[in-house]
């Protein structure tokens, strides 16, 4: 079955705001590698929408059952989607993502994801960045201060846990220091030849939001829109 995939090490449910879950976990990248990775879970009423799904042990899939039904799976970006078949599979969950990416063709879209599109849960929006070569979007709930969810684009690290001892060493050296950054690895991929991403980054920064849950790393609770800014300077500075 598709949706016969590892469960990595990883946490438990976290209320962050109300209404507003996250869950902290990881996914073996190589034989040497295994780096953190994040859930966020949107309760509408009893439904819940997984946004990056990560698969969990039964323990915890029961704490996630205590909150909601899973009814919606959200997938940001085009290189996150391991997990999205058990889901859909288990729960008899909506797909939502956007059209045209080839790397995770399954489970098969319901929703088509983008900016106009009403989503399953109130005072949220979807940025959706114009020129990659796969899709990418993020996802802005537009409650209290704010709070963005991305999946590659942008990650921010507070530490490194639940990254294995070999990628808690080498992630200083390979791009990933422990601050809010342009993920490179997604950049080089997404980017075409001879063009840049800077004026998309720049229009995602006309939105409102404070607090930053990335799929990679650590939420930043507070003054992520600063920290976003930081990052995106440092990437497209204006070279002499």
């Amino acid at each position: 079955m598709t949706s016969n995939t590892p469960i990595y090490p990883h946490g438990n449910v976290e209320e962050i705001a109300e209404d507003i879950f996250m869950l902290r976990g990881s996914i073996k990248m190589n034989p040497l590698l295994r780096i953190s990775r994040n859930m966020g879970i949107i309760r509408n009423g009893d439904e819940l929408s997984l946004i990056n799904p990560v698969r969990v042990s039964a323990k915890v899939e029961a704490q996630i059952a205590k909150i909601g039904r899973v009814k919606h799976i959200v997938r940001l970006g085009c290189f996150h989607g391991v997990d999205d078949p058990y889901y859909v599979e288990k729960f008899g969950a909506q797909m939502w993502a956007q059209l045209g990416g080839t790397t995770y063709t399954i489970p098969k879209i319901d929703k088509e994801l983008d900016s106009v599109v009403p989503l399953p849960f109130d005072n949220a929006e979807i940025f959706e960045f114009a020129g990659t070569i796969q899709p990418e979007c993020a996802l802005l709930i537009k409650r209290g201060t704010g709070i963005l969810f991305t999946c590659d684009a942008i990650q921010n690290y507070g530490d490194y846990s639940y990254n294995n001892i070999a990628a808690k060493i080498l992630m200083p050296f390979i791009g990933f220091p422990r601050t809010t950054i342009i993920g490179p690895i997604w950049l080089k991929y997404q980017t075409p030849e001879d063009e840049t991403l800077d004026p998309e980054f720049r229009r995602l920064l006309g939105l409102k939001f404070d607090r930053l849950l990335a799929a990679h790393g650590t939420l930043l609770k507070t003054g992520a829109h600063a920290a976003v800014e930081r990052a995106v300077e440092k990437v497209f500075e204006k070279k002499e």
